[in-house]
């Protein structure tokens, strides 16, 4: 498969089965994350893998809407940056973030990225503090997105390379 058959190929899964995701896979998820470029090298993020069922139950409640399906998936990587290391780190844990998604695609497991910077609980909150202190993570860390992941409930079909819409593309000459 070509990369561009995987960018049509991926979707945002949000329904998982109960399987096992096969631990090569896993690892193929992970180092996709890792070989994800930073500006000028400085690799602010780490990636922790969340393997606990009760804490994905309670990050899929640190937000008002669009994490729910955390409680069905079977794990999550959340991807956490240091903005001391770099004044980038929000670009660069998206572009792991974006690689990872790609790469779950190409390896069939189902994935979804869960925004949490800027973003609010239900009571108002912060869902990245909340998501700090669920994870046990210090204060200086910062969270754009967690990914989950599980083996599809159904494949949603793929995209097509004619829902591009050319008028997007502007050419300065």
């Amino acid at each position: 498969m070509d990369l561009l058959d995987v960018m049509l190929k991926r979707r945002s899964v949000r329904r998982y089965t109960d399987e096992e995701i096969p631990e090569e896979k896993l690892n193929k998820i992970l180092q996709a994350g890792m070989l994800a470029p930073t500006s000028r090298n400085r690799k602010p993020c780490s990636f922790l893998l969340i393997n606990d069922k009760d804490s994905l139950v309670e990050l899929a409640n640190s937000k008002e809407h669009g994490a729910e399906l955390l409680k069905g998936a079977k794990q999550a990587i959340a991807v956490i940056a240091n903005p001391n290391v770099s004044d980038t780190w929000i670009e660069d844990s998206s572009i792991a973030l974006a690689f990872m998604h790609l790469m779950a695609a190409e390896q069939d497991v189902g994935s979804c990225w869960v925004q949490m910077h800027l973003r609010k609980s239900k009571d108002g909150q912060w869902s990245e503090e909340l998501a700090r202190e669920i994870l046990g993570l210090d204060d200086y860390f910062r969270i754009v997105g967690i990914l989950a992941l599980g083996m599809a409930d159904g494949q949603p079909k793929p995209h097509s390379l004619d829902e591009i819409d050319l008028n997007d593309v502007h050419i300065l000459h």
